[in-house]
């Protein structure tokens, strides 16, 4: 591989780096925001009388069910428009079709939970609830799961991109191209122990506690191939030692 072609890649993997860099910093904040948001709810007190404006209390007020859509088979959001019993509509969205919404059928009776001025959560009469798209649990384990994906990634790429850029040669380049993958399968794998984690609905610590051993061996192992391609073990395809 030519010098130019080489800084051509490293330039794209800069690039790359940096946008996965941004994404994790801003998945973060969105981590931050979410945790506050939702330890806000649980601590909000019941009101003790009908909220006539927006309030941090939570109010939990009877509906009837006007209509209901799912759109399924459609991008748009489910949807279902509720009434007061003055006759008021209601009108709203959910991230998903169930487990209530599915089931809703005009003139049921359900209940809505009322925080900050919006219907965050509806339950049936069987007590099944379901969260609107104005609800406060927010995910942040997916936030977690992508800003540690996002940095350890973007850290580990933007040192190899820009050590090929400025330490052009054939072995550093080989040494560099082995850092920067191994960047890869660290984010790889912490979007992996997400799924892990949501599928065993493990609790939100468990993500950083499974991902960082793994992610300690894939950056020891990151230094050994960097190692071998400094010494020029990795110019044929022999698997560097890690002793």
């Amino acid at each position: 591989m030519g010098s130019a072609e080489q800084r051509s890649r490293a330039g794209i993997w800069l690039l790359i780096a940096v946008a996965a860099l941004a994404i994790g910093v801003a998945m973060v904040f969105l981590t931050r925001g979410a945790l506050e948001r939702e330890r806000e709810f649980r601590a909000a007190p019941p009101c003790v009388s009908v909220p006539v404006e927006v309030s941090d209390c939570r109010w939990e007020q009877s509906f009837t069910v006007r209509s209901v859509d799912t759109h399924s088979g459609e991008r748009e959001s489910p949807e279902a428009e509720l009434s007061l019993p003055s006759g008021k509509p209601w009108h709203l969205t959910f991230r998903w079709p169930g487990p209530v919404l599915s089931q809703l059928e005009p003139g049921d009776k359900v209940v809505g939970l009322i925080w900050r001025g919006q219907v965050v959560e509806v339950r049936n009469a069987a007590g099944t609830w379901q969260e609107t798209s104005d609800g406060p649990l927010e995910w942040p384990e997916d936030r977690l799961g992508g800003a540690l994906a996002g940095l350890s990634f973007g850290l580990v790429g933007l040192v190899g991109a820009l050590w090929s850029l400025f330490a052009p040669g054939p072995r550093h380049a080989n040494a560099a191209k082995a850092v920067r993958w191994h960047g890869v399968a660290m984010g790889v794998t912490a979007i992996v122990t997400l799924w892990v984690q949501s599928a065993n609905d493990w609790p939100m610590w468990s993500i950083p506690a499974v991902w960082g051993p793994l992610a300690l061996a894939l950056l020891a192992s990151a230094v050994a191939f960097a190692r071998a391609g400094l010494r020029g073990e990795l110019d044929g395809g022999a698997v560097p030692s890690t002793t």
